[in-house]
């Protein structure tokens, strides 16, 4: 069976039930329909989440044949539960852009997924929309303001960076002109739109505390200069309050449960290569609220999801994780050896040993923050026993603990294993987090010690439109704000095409955005895009409905 076709195999429990199971009086929950409902910030308890043990899932750098850190943590948090340990999944919630292109959903697979599947997967709760509804609202303000003759800030429509956002990939509206059709159309400039996963009101509602650290953030964006010169905030634009009222349900985390009842969070969806790409600090204290082991993930490999939920939104929120779990698979490994693409299940262990550097490099970097790694070693049906033995030998030599997960065909059985050496290391009390730099430092520096320490580089250099912006965000006295890079997921360079661990490469820089309601600076490397586009053949001619209502074609 597919992953659509296990999931809909469940009874699924009513959230009511679930709610319970998680430690929470049914009357708290707010429900949307029988099976999602959302929890109110207020049951989150700080003193009780600092008891809880934190668990960071994260990957070796992904392949076009998929790593699966999300079945592994769900995976995990249910072999968790099997041996006894009060213990819930946080996840990102899906993005449509990637469920209509070519990754699919985003709930795991196999015996290992959050359901209900299909309304994760598509509308959900309706965060997305809010997000994306809240966003265009500053934009469509800011054009306002342009036109008005009576509330005019004197914005300088060249120096506007907030683009409009859609929860799609949609090459098209990368570069846009808007306010044409005359006079009373608007003021004609040049803009376009980012995917919703990548608004910095997003990357606000992950970071944000409360309803007033919301707001707060809100108003701190940053939109452009006057014609004088002066720094323009959402502030100026009395926008915060309009913008704050649209999240004001959005803000709270989103309760569901895993294919063998146990509860999930589900929160929040920025990508890792060009945003955060963590769910929300709420959702995360919540699920330590609330159990013994909260397991979450961060998005792409190591060296972007895990270096910016360890850099930003751990000293954001001082959360401290217990273990890194680093989740690889055979396949990518003989793919960051060299093998084809087309012979990934054809058994060669020297192409697999010729991508252990790969996973060398990554665990490298989670011990540069003082935390425990245990490797997981995500089975698949064409993975032999002469593979799986190059892998333990290789963590043997190392003195690194590994588990073999069967979590897509087992579920929490298949788990077991590796639930059993992240509470090993857990208890072994070797981890003491520490941040890889100071959030004080210099700008320049922030972003040497990423490249150099995380991914390997040998300099950084800069553009000169990178070095005008650098000028502009020290003067606007933001040089104090931790770094978010954009850079390919594909590779530890900012190359995709230079696979394994690469060495001696430079790292450039061709310019710096500044999201400051959201706290941080954005540099760019190489050729990211913050608007996807959808392949030739793109997952949703795949997708239908039946006549009785029934989804087809979701993975």
């Amino acid at each position: 069976m597919n992953d659509l076709q296990i999931a809909k195999k469940v009874t699924l429990n009513h959230i009511s039930k679930i709610a319970e199971r998680f430690g929470v009086d049914s009357d708290h929950i707010e429900m949307y329909g029988k099976y999602k409902a959302k929890l109110p910030l207020h049951i989150i308890d700080r003193k009780k989440s600092d008891n809880s043990n934190l668990i960071l899932v994260s990957a070796i750098s992904p392949t076009p044949a998929g790593e699966g850190k999300t079945t592994i943590s769900i995976g995990l948090s249910e072999g968790l539960n099997r041996l006894g340990k009060k213990s819930t999944v946080v996840l990102r919630e899906p993005s449509l852009g990637p469920v209509f292109g070519i990754k699919g959903g985003a709930t795991g697979g196999g015996f290992s997924q959050v359901l209900p599947m299909e309304d994760i997967n598509l509308h959900f709760t309706g965060d997305f929309a809010a997000i994306e509804k809240a966003h265009n609202l500053l934009a469509a303000i800011i054009d306002n303001n342009i036109q008005s003759k009576t509330n005019t800030l004197s914005l300088d429509p060249r120096t506007i960076s907030w683009k409009r956002v859609v929860d799609l990939n949609d090459r098209a509206l990368r570069h846009v002109v808007v306010g044409l059709g005359g006079t009373s159309s608007g003021v004609p400039r040049e803009s376009g739109f980012d995917i919703t996963a990548a608004s910095e009101i997003m990357a606000i509602l992950c970071l944000a505390k409360g309803l007033s650290d919301l707001k707060n953030r809100l108003g701190g964006i940053f939109i452009g200069y006057t014609f004088d010169k002066e720094p323009i905030y959402a502030r100026d634009l009395k926008a915060q309050g309009a913008m704050t009222a649209l999240l004001k349900d959005a803000i709270k985390p989103n309760l569901v449960q895993t294919i063998e009842g146990n509860p999930a969070i589900i929160h929040g969806g920025p990508f890792a290569n060009i945003a955060q790409g963590t769910n929300t600090i709420l959702a995360t204290l919540m699920g330590m609220t609330h159990s013994d082991y909260t397991v979450t993930e961060a998005g792409f490999g190591c060296d972007l999801g895990a270096e910016k939920f360890l850099n930003i939104k751990c000293q954001s929120a001082g959360l401290k994780p217990k273990v890194v779990v680093l989740t690889s698979t055979i396949r990518a490994l003989k793919y960051h050896g060299g093998a084809d693409l087309n012979a990934l299940t054809v058994p060669n262990t020297d192409a697999l040993t010729k991508g252990l550097p790969n996973l060398e490099k990554h665990l490298e970097n989670i011990s540069k923050f003082n935390l425990v790694p245990v490797i997981a070693i995500n089975k698949f049906d064409s993975d032999t026993e002469d593979e799986i033995a190059v892998i333990k030998n290789f963590a043997a030599s190392k003195g690194i603990r590994v588990a073999l997960a069967e979590v897509w065909a087992k579920g929490g059985e298949g788990a077991k294993e590796l639930a059993n050496e992240v509470i090993n290391a857990i208890e072994s009390n070797q981890s003491n987090f520490k941040a890889l730099y100071s959030w004080e430092s210099d700008i320049t520096d922030k972003i040497e010690t990423i490249s150099t320490e995380i991914y390997g580089a040998k300099k950084v250099e800069y553009t000169m439109k990178a070095k005008y912006q650098l000028k502009k965000i020290i003067k606007l006295g933001l040089n104090h704000l931790p770094i978010c890079m954009a850079k390919t997921q594909k590779s530890l360079s900012d190359n995709p095409k230079l696979l394994g661990s690469p060495k001696h490469f430079t790292i450039t820089i061709r310019e710096i955005e500044i999201a400051a309601g959201a706290g941080f600076i954005i540099p760019i490397s190489g050729n990211i895009m913050r608007m996807p586009g959808l392949p030739a053949h793109p997952a949703s001619e795949g997708i239908d409905v039946t006549e009785e209502g029934e989804i087809t074609g979701l993975f």
